[in-house]
């Protein structure tokens, strides 16, 4: 038998000579790995979780032109899009707005592209349907009360032409929009169906944009397109970018000090633990260090067996881990999480450095023990 084998032989029969008491560290570090390696997935995947969540409260960064003379074009807002890699790229929604009569009352119209807002603006409450095709408008609550306006009806929208002229337009209300805020006042139409009304190809004024990226990767977006793009000024929507950031902050330093409080449990928890196996084992130190051993044999021992719970532990707090993390994200985000197999080295040497640490008073106890004094019985 090698030594090596031995030494591994002499570790295992140790531990499984004492399993109530080495069964209780060997759970200890198991929970503590669960926390560690469930609370680092979550952690790992917050930024995403989060940001998908804030995704629902509109744009969090915008395009405008640089002065109200200028317009935007569809190839400025390609070249945006190809800034932002594909996954992080939720919506985009390009407006174009234009003075319009309804009833001989002054409104504004906003034409878009209809799917895009559904992506960048999912707060909508619609209380109808979105317009299908470009005969049909959605409108505003606040303009439908005023002008008495019905899902389902005709409204005639007066809209100034290119040559200057009053023309008149019939449009059906395929629904009522309903935010909250300024849109209530507006009529949404396609980007196509404005265009053709008013007589000319419009550009863009507004390119509201959803990019599922942390406020500190969009600051970077806005200088990059502001330095590349000439014509563009970016502006974020500090109301959604800042409290995402705001939540995201908060939420990461309460997973990470409740890792270290468990951590720290799980210290005090093996700690406790090898300190009593220690008092148990007096007799048998002794009596190894009567026949020879040395301290830094005794230590060796009593490392490797603190080694060898922290990797057990470790092992099993990793399975459980994931299935604790994607609880947790299921309960609160209502998504799963992923599987990151960078953390499993991690956890393994959290969990192992952890146990090796707490056994370090124990094994300084075992290493005083006087074998003259021990063999006496006293």
């Amino acid at each position: 038998m090698t030594k090596q084998k031995m030494y591994l032989r002499m570790i295992t029969s140790s531990l499984l000579r004492r399993k109530s008491r080495m069964l209780i560290a060997l759970l200890a570090v198991a929970i503590g790995a669960t926390i560690l390696f469930g609370l680092a997935t979550i952690y790992v995947d917050i930024p995403q979780q989060m940001g998908q969540e804030f995704r629902s409260y509109g744009a969090n960064i915008i395009f405008l032109p640089s002065s109200e003379e200028e317009e935007l074009e569809d190839e400025t807002m390609e070249k945006i899009r190809a800034m932002v890699p594909e996954k992080q790229v939720v919506g985009m929604a390009p407006y174009i707005y234009e003075n319009i009569r309804i009833n001989e009352l002054p409104f504004m119209a906003a034409g878009t592209d209809i799917e895009s807002v559904k992506t960048t603006s999912p707060y909508w409450y619609v209380s109808g349907e979105w317009p299908g095709d470009e005969t049909q408008v959605l409108a505003g609550k606040e303009l439908a009360d005023t002008v008495g306006a019905k899902e389902g009806e005709e409204i005639s929208i007066k809209i100034e032409g290119a040559d200057g002229s009053m023309t008149e337009h019939k449009f059906r209300v395929s629904g009522i929009l309903q935010t909250g805020g300024n849109e209530e006042d507006y009529v949404f139409l396609s980007r196509e169906a404005l265009s053709q009304i008013m007589g000319r190809e419009a550009g863009i004024d507004v390119i509201e944009c959803s990019f599922s990226l942390p406020q500190d990767e969009l600051k970077a977006l806005s200088d990059r397109v502001s330095a590349e793009l000439e014509g563009v000024t970016p502006r974020l929507v500090k109301r959604v970018t800042e409290s995402e950031g705001t939540v995201l902050t908060k939420l990461q330093a309460l997973v990470l000090l409740v890792t270290i409080v468990v951590l720290g449990l799980t210290m005090v928890c093996v700690a406790t633990t090898m300190m009593a196996v220690v008092v148990e084992r007096r007799k048998e130190i002794g009596l190894k260090k009567a026949l020879g051993a040395s301290n830094s044999g005794i230590t060796r021992d009593f490392l490797g067996e603190g080694f060898f719970l922290g990797l057990l532990g470790g092992g099993l707090g990793i399975g459980l881990g994931y299935l604790f993390a994607r609880a947790v994200s299921m309960s609160v985000f209502s998504r799963p999480v992923f599987f990151h197999p960078v953390l499993i080295p991690i956890t393994l040497g959290v969990a192992v450095g952890v146990t090796v640490l707490a056994c370090l008073l124990p094994v300084r106890r075992a290493t005083d023990v006087d074998p003259a004094v021990v063999l006496k019985g006293e």
